[in-house]
């Protein structure tokens, strides 16, 4: 094939109308935390059907002030998933807490909930799972053990905006949700996150939280509502959202599920092509309800193929190279956490640990899927992909 231009992987779909409403935040004279973040903050709660929503700084915040408001902390242990972005882990390292992982379903990538009970200890506190790739959870079992063992859920919905788990919309399911606006999620507001709950004192809580413990944010304090006073009522964080963030969000979220639309039709034309090609697996089937019943929708952030190196002949980064070299981009999602340096130090996690999540942490690769794709760029990847699969095949032979 032959390729101009090099294929960003993760591109926004960033339009004219985001463009112009953050130069009318320029304009307004208040681009830090405002009227268009509180506007954002309604507009989503509506859409996930959450009693309260709070824009932060990253997804990371969310569930980082989650656990924080959750009196989570040294000698505690937060049940997870070693196949995800190492934030999750993290959170739970700087409150002082042990991450306890869980391997995965090994076709879907997500935790086993077979196995979650069975790291429950004394020490547990919460649980936090991760919709991987806008597949959610089936979260009625975690529900169960929460419930019994008296433990939080926290949802790590970074990639599941758009997700539905048995009828009920990702979001409004745990005691807390996080949701990630990152460049290349499937809302950009470039950084930003957003948390949802149906607790109101921990929106509160959170709220207060996010802005150094101050019981009124700068809006409060100096908008045309005249100085107002505050107080210091907990040692806080720097963790808010601004309104040139929120200017994007709004238009982002306006055309979120026509964005969600464009992906499926990236997702079905990949499907359809290579789904059977030796040596690489598309992702497992997942059977969306139709528009008008929510009941199960995956997200459709990444589609990850997986590189089996004996069927085709080359590994999963010489797979990555293959593509760079045609112009292509493409991610790993992801890297095993337990086995980056610092938990190996840190907690003794070592290979073997998790063979599920090691197995397709070192075999996949995710292609380029965006609603910013033109069919052309959709074309490109595929001919990549059956391109390299054959040479691979053809030089193994």
């Amino acid at each position: 094939m032959d390729r101009d231009t090099f294929l960003v992987f993760g591109a926004p779909d960033i339009r004219d109308a985001e463009i112009e409403e953050v130069v009318a935040t320029l304009r307004s004279g208040w681009i830090g935390t405002g009227p268009r973040t509180e506007k954002f903050e309604a507009a989503f709660a509506e859409y996930i059907g959450a009693k309260h929503a709070v824009a932060l700084s990253s997804c990371t915040a969310g569930l980082e002030l989650a656990l924080e408001v959750f009196g989570i902390g040294p000698g505690d242990e937060v049940i997870t998933t070693p196949m995800t972005f190492c934030a999750t882990a993290n959170v739970i390292v700087h409150r002082g807490a042990k991450p306890v992982f869980v391997d995965v379903d090994p076709r879907t990538g997500l935790i086993d909930l077979n196995r979650v009970e069975g790291a429950i200890t004394r020490r547990t506190r919460a649980i936090i799972p991760v919709h991987l790739y806008g597949r959610p959870v089936a979260m009625r079992h975690l529900l169960d053990l929460a419930r019994r063992h008296d433990l939080h859920i926290v949802e790590d919905a970074a990639h599941a905006i758009e997700a539905w788990d048995q009828g009920r919309k990702i979001g409004t399911i745990g005691d807390v949700t996080a949701f990630s606006f990152y460049v290349t999620k499937n809302l950009v507001t470039g950084e930003g996150g957003m948390l949802t709950t149906g607790d109101a004192k921990v929106a509160e809580k959170v709220r207060v939280m996010r802005l150094h413990g101050l019981t009124k944010d700068a809006w409060d304090r100096y908008s045309d509502k005249g100085f107002r006073s505050y107080d210091v009522v907990a040692a806080g964080y720097k963790m808010n959202m601004t309104d040139l963030q929120a200017a994007m969000g709004l238009h982002q979220l306006a055309r979120i599920e026509e964005n969600l639309a464009r992906r499926r039709e990236i997702w079905k034309k990949y499907d359809n092509a290579l789904c059977g090609v030796a040596g690489i697996t598309t992702p497992p089937p997942f059977a969306d309800s139709s528009e008008n019943d929510h009941r199960c929708r995956h997200g459709r952030h990444l589609y990850t193929i997986r590189i089996n190196e004996e069927k085709l002949g080359i590994g999963r980064w010489e797979f990555v190279r293959a593509l760079k070299e045609r112009n292509i981009g493409s991610g790993v999602h992801f890297l095993p956490v337990h086995l980056h340096k610092f938990y190996r130090k840190t907690f003794g996690y070592k290979n073997g640990d998790y063979p599920n999540a090691e197995r397709i942490g070192n075999e996949t690769v995710s292609l380029p899927l965006s609603s910013a794709l033109a069919d052309s760029d959709v074309d490109d990847v595929i001919e990549a992909v059956l391109e390299i699969a054959e040479e691979a095949r053809s030089t193994g032979a």
